[in-house]
């Protein structure tokens, strides 16, 4: 049986990649082994893993995660509250297949889609 899973996205720089997902998304880091070229978080039942991808060009990166969420209208407020980027075509929206939805970018050009069913 599935259980979970835990997305791997690429990224160009770990210090960048592990600064906006802990000091801006609020993530935290998993474990205490610190890889070179590998980095692992995780916010309340969310575990993101990311790869080094040193030569990654973000416009030609399609890494996208959907991250299911309670409350979509308070995080999307606190979002907004620290001046956090909204994708300019992610803004805030019910969408037709039953979800409210808005999306962020990384450092790296990964989608972040937060979304909860209605």
């Amino acid at each position: 049986m599935l259980a979970e899973i835990h997305p791997k996205l690429p990224m160009r720089n770990k210090t960048i990649t592990k600064d906006f997902y802990l000091n801006i998304l609020g993530f935290k880091q998993l474990g205490s082994a610190d890889y070179d070229a590998y980095l692992m978080l995780k916010r309340d039942n969310i575990e993101i893993h990311f790869f080094e991808f040193a030569t990654l060009d973000p416009k030609e990166n399609y890494g996208q995660v959907y991250i299911r969420v309670e409350d979509i209208d308070k995080l999307y407020q606190s979002f907004l509250d620290q001046k956090i980027n909204i994708h300019p075509n992610g803004d805030l929206q019910t969408k037709p297949w039953g979800q409210k939805e808005f999306s962020i970018l990384d450092p790296d050009n990964n989608l972040l889609t937060f979304g909860q069913s209605i």
